[in-house]
């Protein structure tokens, strides 16, 4: 059976000199990285354009491109900027952390000087407009939204917060240059990631992202479409999205995402479901579809509430929504809370789940389910998520009693892997250790983020779950000390990928 490998490392958290990761050179850079390496899998999380909290997993388009992502050199190369108009901006004040609020005041600006000298005539951009409609909505909800001060729709003025065909004609014809801007955005972005995209498949490299479960209360689906959604006849929603309290948090976690109204897209043999599904398939080789586990049962929450308390399971549409998709390239989020209902959709569409290394290593339990040594083939490992601590600060946080459990655990993990381990090991050896139980499994695919493999602490935490923290999606990667470590990591990995036949 075949067995992959490969790195999860956002594009936003590439290195680089304007503030953010982008689609230019280090993302080459990374994509040769992961070639020297001899793996085959770059997982980049969602490419949806980002608003307030700049989580890709809320984002105010399902289709809209993240334009901060833009490569700017390329722009330059292209006459459409000098080199001084972009050197001069201070995009923020550290290299390893994204200062979300000087990319919001300035890369918007820099692309509107680049499309103020592009050539609007040009044939492959006019086509572009016409052909997609999805980007047509994202531009319009966008002109609309500057128009009110940047507020969500639903504080919008009276005149625009209810979607008309006439509203839309309006903005098109008399905001006519701004709307043209913002399906500009999304025409660099899809030729610079398709150009990407291509030379990372030259190379027998896969794109992994992510389909996000929900779209934000504030999205221009949520506004143009409110038919999808479980909605009142003011168009706000019913309940929202969350997941009930648990050891880990005892008033939950309120997402605040509008539900679907499934009724409806039953009766349309779940058409806007598929377009979603497969226009992500258009972008990525395969897809993680996040919170699989509530198309079986999904936690409602009343909508006004401040916690989770007060949920309540609902059904999903389950297996009706996949079975004509048991061939896509999907991977199912199976993580939180799992009942026999949801095992039975997992095992109907037969798509890999998820297992978590450092999950395995809180029990003596020699039949933990988390244990490396029990992963059976349809899975993909990780050591950790971009929701979770890294490795390197789950090791650091351990108490003494915790640690005497993770230490009699790797002992027999080892033991059983053959992986050398010894209780002297400091962290960062033993993240490695981590590391490499991960490939040791039986998992198809072994993933571990790019975090991990440098063994970074909590620094370098992607995302804490339900914060609004300028912590959240701002990890960079330092680019000296990758460039430094890069050839030391390849030929670790490639020893790994050898030794654990995932070629």
């Amino acid at each position: 059976m075949e067995r992959k490998a490969g790195i999860l490392m956002p594009i936003f958290s590439l290195w680089g000199e304007y503030g953010i990761g982008t689609l230019g050179k280090s993302a080459y850079e990374f994509v040769d990285f992961l070639n020297d390496s001899e793996l085959t899998i770059w997982q980049i999380l969602p490419l949806n354009v980002t608003s307030f909290g700049n989580s890709p997993y809320q984002s105010p388009s399902n289709y809209a491109l993240n334009y901060n992502l833009i490569d700017l050199d390329e722009l330059i190369e292209e006459k459409l900027l000098e080199k001084e108009e972009v050197q001069n901006i201070k995009w923020g004040g550290l290299e390893t952390r994204i200062d979300y609020g000087a990319i919001f005041n300035n890369k918007l600006n820099v692309l509107k000087i680049a499309y103020d000298r592009f050539d609007k005539n040009n044939s492959n951009f006019k086509k572009f407009v016409e052909e997609n409609v999805n980007f047509n909505d994202f531009s319009v909800f966008m002109v609309i939204k500057e128009l009110n001060s940047l507020k969500p729709w639903y504080e919008w003025d009276a005149k625009y917060r209810t979607f008309s065909p006439s509203l839309e004609k309006e903005i098109k014809t008399k905001y006519h240059d701004r709307y043209m801007f913002y399906m500009w955005t999304q025409y660099v972005f899809v030729k610079q990631y398709k150009v990407l995209k291509e030379y990372a498949n030259s190379k027998s490299i896969k794109i992994m992202g992510d389909l996000p479960i929900y779209v934000a209360y504030d999205s221009v689906e949520v506004w143009k479409y409110p038919f999808l959604f479980d909605l009142d006849k003011n168009n706000r929603p019913n309940k929202v999205a969350g997941v009930p309290p648990d050891c880990f948090s005892e008033d939950g976690q309120l997402w605040g995402n509008p539900l679907y109204n499934w009724a409806y897209h039953k009766k349309t043999n779940y058409k806007w479901r598929n377009e979603r599904i497969n226009n992500a398939l258009t972008y990525f080789d395969l897809v993680r579809i996040d919170h699989f586990r509530g198309f079986s049962r999904y936690f409602a929450i009343p909508y006004g509430d401040k916690t989770a308390k007060n949920g309540v399971w609902v059904d999903g549409p389950g297996f009706d929504l996949f079975k004509d998709k048991l061939d896509y390239p999907i991977v199912a989020e199976d993580l939180g809370m799992i009942d026999d209902k949801f095992l039975e959709l997992m095992k109907q569409t037969g798509y890999p789940g998820m297992k978590i290394v450092d999950q395995g290593f809180d029990t003596l339990d020699k039949d933990n389910i988390w244990r490396p040594s029990n992963y059976t083939y349809n899975f993909f490992s990780y050591t950790a998520t971009h929701d979770s601590k890294t490795s390197r600060q789950f090791i650091d946080d351990l108490n003494d009693k915790e640690k005497e459990v993770f230490f009699k655990v790797m002992e027999e993990e080892c033991q059983h892997f053959h992986v050398p381990f010894t209780r002297k090991m400091n962290p960062y050896q033993l993240t490695y250790v981590l590391c490499e139980l991960n490939f040791a499994s039986k998992a198809r695919c072994a993933i571990i983020p790019m975090m991990d493999l440098y063994a970074k602490g909590k620094a370098a935490r992607l995302n804490f779950p339900s914060t609004l923290s300028d912590d959240n999606w701002s990890w960079r990667m330092d680019e000296k000390e990758f460039k430094d470590l890069r050839r030391e990591k390849s030929e670790v990995l490639v020893r790994w990928v050898d030794n654990y036949q995932r070629k």
